[in-house]
């Protein structure tokens, strides 16, 4: 966290680069089993046409991400990360073919990685950061308790046979 002027905290960009390599690792691992379908899940989903729907994770995430970032860059943006991240080409090759300098282009780099990380991590209503979370659905930090817990338990009474 850096410290601004007016007190308040504001979270590093290497935060929302991290960010971005952890969804970009998933991608590419989603991405390269693509020969592969990979399993349905069933998911709890309440709605009118009922309370379960199936669905293909990986491949929805593989898609969620490719168009999250079409959506968060700009036409000259989306240029750069699709030549670098989606097709892979390297930086001498992405140097060449966008007019760009060595140095510009490592620092473009970097800018697009935080922008997307940030963008990753605040999308609303299903963020693609924490992976684990998109990919299993809502993940509950603490123990649900049950009303049974909470009240005391009561002994039962011994019941003597009577006698007459």
């Amino acid at each position: 966290m850096r410290e601004l002027r007016r007190g308040a905290d504001k979270p590093c960009s290497c935060i929302f680069r991290a960010i971005f390599k952890l969804c970009y690792s998933r991608f590419c691992e989603f991405a390269a089993a693509e020969e592969q379908p990979g399993s349905v899940s069933l998911d709890s989903a309440h709605g009118p046409s009922g309370y379960r729907s199936y669905s293909f994770k990986r491949q929805e995430y593989v898609a969620d991400f490719c168009l999250a970032a079409r959506r968060a860059l700009t036409e000259p943006e989306y240029k750069l990360f699709r030549y670098t991240f989606l097709l892979g080409a390297d930086s001498q090759l992405c140097c060449r073919y966008l007019g760009m300098e060595r140095g510009y282009y490592f620092h473009a780099v970097y800018r697009l990685e935080a922008k997307l990380g940030r963008y990753f991590a605040e999308i609303e209503p299903y963020p693609l950061y924490p992976v684990d979370e998109y990919m299993g659905g809502t993940v509950r930090s603490a123990r649900i308790v049950m009303q049974s817990e909470l009240e005391p338990r009561r002994r039962r009474r011994e019941r003597l046979p009577m006698t007459a």
